[in-house]
């Protein structure tokens, strides 16, 4: 059975720089929260036609390669950065290293924006960088602890860096290739927010509720695995659609079965708990709609968003809420604003994913609702954990 295991914790180093720099995920949250902000603000302004647009990546590969490699590796980043730590008790980097971290993956957000001074190859260089320094920052604690299945996350970022190089080839104009690498990423995020989740939900589903034992299933795991690789192996050939279509539709399958294992009713009374049930059904929907959409019959891009705004998300925006209280040193309990975040999100991707198909003449006000109810839930998110951020544990322990 693949998970992640966690080890018995060793002797930390003391730490006396500045707090948002004491544990990855400060940083990397903060800007995670932020961007998912700007980022849609400045997308609609863009399709919308009011302000320029970036040459780089291209129309619509900048809101792409952005919610990817810029909104979703900051999560990635701030997440394992963190974790490690906890799994194998050795420090991971903090104070100027983890600053220098956090300014590469800003160097990759801004340079774009000014392409018509910056060489391609600076933009790409400076964008390419950060995926491999994130996996050459856990690498040493990840091999000198003793579960060798958390090594996992070392090959999983550089296959990622792959998919973003693939993307960077056509930026400079040498091939065309940024659409294989935007999918081939899609699949990697979701393959990693697939497996750590099915390390998190059950031992969080059984913590809270006395008494519960999820199941898991060897072979269920072994086939999450197996699923993910081929769809992120079929964005690199030519076959035909329908093999996607029928590899996501049976990985569907299986995830409705391993989620299952874990599911209790009680879990919908916890907000920190039943969002990243509903984010866990996302991908399941949307799996299920990658299918349909190979065969023609609903829009690709309907697919791709309930997998992003709804799978993505939705687990990310309750995986950082609940970290950054638990490691904060505050009870479990998000803010009644954030809760209702939590709802909103789910509401946008509905509207974003089916409003098209509802009534498809109003296409433009799908998105911008779908966009706008995004951006309020991650300023409310923004509002309320920054400060949280920024500030010591209220338990006077490190990090």
């Amino acid at each position: 059975m693949l998970k992640v295991h966690s080890e018995p914790p060793k002797p930390t180093l003391s730490y006396t720089g500045p707090v948002f720099f004491a544990l990855g995920f400060r940083p990397f949250f903060g800007a995670a929260g932020v961007s998912a902000v700007l980022l849609i603000v400045s997308w609609l302004a863009i399709w919308s036609g009011g302000i320029w647009k970036p040459s780089y990546y291209g129309f619509i590969g900048w809101h792409s390669h952005e919610m990817l490699f810029g909104y979703a590796t900051a999560i990635i980043a701030g997440f394992l950065l963190t974790a490690v730590r906890n799994w194998t008790g050795v420090n991971t980097p903090l104070g100027t290293p983890l600053m220098a971290l956090a300014a590469l993956w800003l160097a990759g957000r801004l340079l774009p924006l000014f392409d018509h001074w910056i060489p391609g190859a600076v933009i790409a260089v400076a964008d390419l960088s950060f995926l491999p320094a994130v996996a050459f920052a856990i690498q040493p604690a990840l091999w000198q602890g003793k579960q060798k299945i958390n090594r996992i996350f070392v090959p999983l970022l550089l296959l990622m860096s792959v998919a973003n190089l693939l993307v960077h080839m056509e930026g400079l104009g040498l091939t065309q290739t940024a659409a294989r690498g935007i999918d081939m990423m899609l699949y990697l995020v979701l393959f990693l927010v697939a497996l750590i989740g099915g390390r998190v939900m059950p031992f969080f589903t059984q913590a809270v509720i006395p008494g519960y034992q999820a199941v898991r299933r060897q072979w269920v795991e072994i086939a999450t695995v197996g699923g993910f690789a081929l769809l992120v192996l079929l964005q690199l050939t030519s076959l035909p659609p329908a093999v996607t279509g029928l590899t996501a539709t049976g990985l569907a399958l299986v995830q409705m079965v391993r989620v299952a294992g874990w599911h209790n009713r009680q879990v919908w009374r916890t907000p920190v708990l039943w969002v990243l049930y509903a984010g866990m059904g996302w991908i399941i929907v949307g799996l299920l709609l990658t299918g349909l959409a190979s065969w023609n019959l609903i829009a690709p891009s309907l697919a791709k968003h309930a997998l992003t705004i709804g799978g993505i998300g939705v687990l990310t925006l309750g995986m950082m809420a609940r970290v950054a209280l638990g490691h904060t040193g505050r009870p479990l309990q998000p803010a009644k604003a954030v809760e209702v975040a939590f709802g909103l999100l789910n509401l946008g991707a509905l509207v974003r994913v089916f409003g098209p198909l509802v009534a498809p003449g109003i296409y433009t006000f799908w998105v911008h609702l779908s966009g706008g109810i995004w951006m309020i839930c991650f300023l409310i998110f923004s509002i309320y954990y920054l400060p949280i951020l920024v500030k010591p544990r209220i338990d006077g322990k490190p990090g």
